[in-house]
């Protein structure tokens, strides 16, 4: 049986096929959490209308670039069209509710209570078309003491308890060295999207109003801590590699330098474990036979595991572990990704053709669909480069006005993206 691959087309319009072919998605967010939904949507068919303030989003100058091309934006903006508007002006907020009127979801990312200031609120929004589903993606919801606050993702990772966590028993709090907050958030507000969307169109439902508040599904994937503090008084403190509910569980570095990640969360996969490394006595004791007795004793089993691991070569140990069914992996870098055959076999690293870098290389379309599989049809573009093609061609203005605007800083013509600017203090990030 094979397995379903994404795939890649160099094409001028994200709209060729996938599952979310028809639906129509207005990404009004900036840098990461709101836009990274659009992404996804973008990636399985949904056409995506980027909408940008005339002075550039502010991912466009944001960390590693060649050739003056952001390569955060190139990712973040792949599947998607783009049209610039100031929405705190009259003529953007007008153009904007224009683009929603048939429209099925709008992602915003300002801080609540913009939208409403510029006359863009809910309820003026659904008045215009009441099957829109909105989401709101902000660093602390919409509503509470802290939602006027600005909020990174950096934030969510820091109060969400995520931090607090993360790093060496005897370590500071380590925060993610990529935007974890605003990734997870955008997952679960792709779902949420879909769900309303669902709601919608099977119930013969209004659209509605989601309110994605950054830490929140961050804090939710942290597992049961919330009910084990609530239940028996316990704060869970940092623990490296290792945990306080499995053993063993760590990070072990081979003799010739390569670290890997093991684990061995079931009652088999912990025997196989260590008769790999020549101690199944270990596996004998009264101890073993539990998730308890395991983690009490792990200091034990990570020193004979490490010890063992610390005088085989990687190539050694992963010979080893897989002729036992035992569990573990190498600690990849991005360029061990690149060359793995497995992450090849499943193009999981796809090859996509950049109008001005030509061919690069970056993540595919996932997961897996064997009928309407995701794909990349295009990557990043310029400030405003399809104005003239939304506004004209599918907005019925004429070319005077968009010439108009132009002149006014509300809606640039393409090309206008080689003067970059930082988003006004309206942007939540």
């Amino acid at each position: 049986m094979t397995t379903p691959k994404a795939t890649s087309v160099d094409s001028t319009k994200p709209d060729a096929g996938g599952p979310l072919c028809g639906l129509r998605v207005i990404d009004a967010g900036v840098l990461f959490a709101g836009p990274l939904i659009a992404t996804l949507m973008g990636d399985f068919g949904a056409d995506v209308i980027k909408v940008e303030h005339p002075r550039g989003d502010p991912l466009r100058t944001l960390a590693w670039a060649k050739d003056s091309v952001s390569l955060w934006w190139s990712f973040v903006g792949r599947n998607k069209r783009f049209v610039s508007l100031d929405l705190s002006t009259p003529i953007g907020a007008g153009l904007l509710k224009e683009l929603v009127a048939d429209a099925d979801v709008l992602i915003e990312s300002f801080r609540p209570g913009t939208f409403e200031r510029w006359g863009l609120g809910p309820e003026v929004l659904h008045a215009i078309n009441p099957r829109l589903v909105m989401v709101r993606t902000s660093g602390f919801g919409q509503t509470g003491p802290y939602s006027r606050r600005p909020g990174f993702g950096t934030v969510a990772e820091s109060i969400s308890g995520f931090a607090y966590l993360n790093g060496q028993p005897d370590g500071p709090p380590i925060l993610p060295p990529f935007a974890l907050g605003d990734s997870i958030a955008s997952l679960f507000g792709t779902f949420a999207a879909m769900f309303a969307l669902y709601h919608r169109d099977s119930h013969h439902a209004p659209g509605q109003v989601i309110d994605l508040a950054i830490y929140e599904p961050l804090f939710w994937i942290l597992g049961p801590q919330a009910l084990i503090y609530d239940q028996l008084g316990v704060v869970q403190h940092r623990t490296g590699s290792g945990t306080d509910w499995t053993a063993p569980r760590n990070a072990y570095q081979s003799s010739d330098g390569q670290w890997f990640g093991l684990s061995a969360s079931t009652q088999s996969i912990s025997e196989r474990v260590m008769k790999v490394v020549g101690h199944e006595e270990i596996a004998r004791e009264p101890w073993f036979g539990s998730h308890t007795g395991r983690v009490a004793h792990r200091e034990v089993l990570d020193q004979l595991i490490g010890d063992w691991i610390a005088r085989k070569t990687a190539a050694e140990v992963m010979a080893t572990f897989e002729a036992a069914e035992a569990v573990i992996a190498p600690i990849y870098s991005i360029a061990d990704i690149f060359r793995d055959p497995h992450f090849l076999a499943r193009d999981v690293i796809t090859k996509v053709m950049h109008p001005k870098l030509g061919e690069v290389r970056m993540q595919n379309a996932v997961p897996r669909f064997s009928e309407t599989p995701g794909a990349i049809h295009t990557l990043g573009g310029e400030i405003g480069e399809h104005n003239h093609e939304i506004f004209c061609g599918e907005l019925g203005h004429s070319e005077g006005e968009v010439a108009q605007w132009q002149l006014t800083d509300v809606a640039p013509g393409p090309g206008a993206g080689e003067q970059m600017y930082p988003l006004s203090a309206d942007g939540n990030h």
